[in-house]
């Protein structure tokens, strides 16, 4: 009896298996491009409206300027694992894998306004380096009128390589309008780029990125030792 059910167990499991698997097949290869393509969507929006509703919960827990640091951004940020990396600080990860300015300009109130930390830490662009500038500085002037007690750090633009290695010009260029937008506002500026980029390939370091895009454990500690001192000093004053 307990082999016939060790057998059933088995054999259940292969079934599941073979029906995943061939649901996965079917969806890649023969459902319409459109019904792909909206399903796609319909799970991307999932994904943002569940990251929307623990956002709101999160808030509800901490009273305001209980939390040290909150971080903003898109994928860079979504995948930057702070317990890790700040393990002595109250931190909130409000990054977004696929972001752009316009997305995080569109949350801001669930996302930093209504939590209050006492730093707010800001990545973003990446997703959307042509048209950052259309509203990067509404992020900014948003942050001063709605948070005038909470101290920011902007960070630079990353460097990137692979396929991706044609956009650090313009990364380059438009983190040097970053800074003066930063300066603008009195904010703190960190320099990301320079400490990941490998001057003799023209690429950011290999072992720092996984794809080109996003970061390592290596790429995430060279991030960390960037922000960390400025957090520190920020906090003390």
């Amino acid at each position: 009896m307990k082999n016939r059910k060790i057998l059933f167990i088995v054999i259940s499991s292969i079934l599941i298996a073979c029906i995943v698997a061939l649901s996965v097949y079917v969806f890649a290869f023969y459902l319409p491009k459109k019904q792909k393509e909206a399903e796609t969507e319909r799970l991307i929006k999932q994904y943002y409206d569940n990251k929307l509703s623990y956002y709101q919960t999160e808030n509800d827990l901490y009273a305001d300027y209980e939390v040290d640091v909150a971080f903003l951004g898109d994928s860079l940020t979504d995948g930057y694992d702070l317990k890790t990396y700040y393990p002595n600080l109250v931190t909130s990860n409000r990054g977004i894998g696929g972001e752009t300015t316009y997305g995080l300009e569109s949350r801001m109130q669930v996302s930093v306004y209504d939590l209050k930390p006492k730093i707010a830490v800001m990545l973003i662009g990446g997703n959307n380096l042509k048209t950052m500038f259309d509203n990067y500085e509404n992020l900014l002037s948003g942050l001063k009128t709605n948070l005038p007690d909470t101290k920011v750090i902007i960070v630079s633009l990353t460097a990137m390589g692979g396929s991706w290695a044609h956009k650090n010009e313009t990364a380059t260029y438009n983190n040097v309008i970053i800074k003066k937008l930063a300066n603008k506002y009195g904010y703190s500026f960190v320099d990301s780029f320079t400490p990941l980029f490998n001057e003799e390939t023209g690429e950011i370091y290999s072992n720092y990125t996984s794809d080109g895009v996003h970061l390592t454990h290596d790429g995430y500690v060279v991030l960390t030792n960037a922000i960390y001192p400025e957090i520190l000093k920020l906090l003390e004053n």
